[in-house]
């Protein structure tokens, strides 16, 4: 048996073998990591188009929600505030908007705890990609689907009797800060899905914690009803704010610069603090 000696410079040392690959997103471009978003993104969405079922919460889950909560609770709520189940249809989905983008954001935490289960997430971390891609992808392909359940939700609340007195642009600005909103809220619920075992434990935490917020808030009903410490709650949950800057918008009365600007100081913080802890946890988990 022979052995070549490694090629040396001409100083002696060795020949540099081939880099490898980055590790983290500071050693990736920015026109890289976009290019690395948008394979992902495609990917995501042929495994929708080739998983039909994945799209049935967010088809049939606004469609049983509004027509249950209208015809339902919508005559008893309706009736007490003297304006029938016309004007709390017009309550309604105005609120379930907040409800909708919460949601479809837990559904977030769920697939990315089972992608890791099946190894998906193990090829995507063996790749010369960057780690934070894998997981913006996953949030621009979700939004997509809470645009979709915004759409139906709307589509529903039209036919029901829904009426918005010609407010277009509210209804598109409704729309945009409901979806801004639960993008930052996907963060959390991935960061979730990274820290717990099962995808099971991912959604019985998150609907320990989606329930109380959905019904402690203004979405269902006005939050004077309540008793005093639980309306003191409502005033600082998020998807009050939400709820209620869609109200104005859409409806065009009602507080809305406040209500607005709270939705958006949450957003931010919310990814501010959530998004790097998720992109560490990503890394990092076994």
């Amino acid at each position: 048996m022979t052995t070549a000696a490694s090629p040396r410079t001409a100083a002696g040392a060795p020949v540099p073998g081939p880099a490898a690959h980055p590790e983290g997103d500071s050693r990736t471009s920015l026109r890289s990591g976009l290019r690395h978003v948008g394979a992902l993104v495609r990917r995501n969405a042929l495994q929708i188009k080739q998983d039909p079922e994945s799209m049935m919460d967010v088809l049939l889950m606004p469609i049983v929600f509004t027509l249950l909560f209208v015809y339902v609770f919508g005559g008893a709520i309706g009736g007490g505030s003297g304006g029938g189940r016309d004007q709390y249809t017009n309550y309604l989905v105005p609120g379930m908007m907040a409800m909708m983008s919460m949601n479809i954001a837990m559904a977030v935490g769920t697939g990315v705890n089972e992608d890791f289960r099946k190894g998906v997430m193990d090829r995507f971390r063996s790749m010369p990609i960057s780690r934070s891609s894998v997981l913006i992808a996953k949030v621009v392909v979700e939004i997509g689907r809470m645009l979709v359940a915004m759409a139906v939700l709307l589509t529903v609340g039209f036919l029901v009797g829904l009426d918005i007195h010609g407010h277009w642009a509210g209804l598109a600005a409704s729309v945009g800060l409901a979806t801004v909103f639960g993008a930052s809220l996907m963060w959390i619920f991935m960061l979730l899905g990274l820290s717990m075992n099962t995808a099971q434990g991912v959604q019985g935490v998150s609907f320990l914690v989606l329930m109380p917020l959905q019904f402690g808030s203004s979405i269902f009903v006005p939050t004077s009803t309540m008793p005093g410490w639980l309306e003191t709650f409502t005033h600082v949950n998020p998807l009050t704010h939400v709820a209620d800057a869609a109200r104005g918008l859409m409806l065009g009365h009602g507080a809305v610069a406040g209500p607005a600007l709270w939705t958006l100081v949450w957003s931010a913080a919310l990814t501010a603090v959530t998004a790097p802890v998720a992109i560490a946890k990503f890394r990092r988990k076994t």
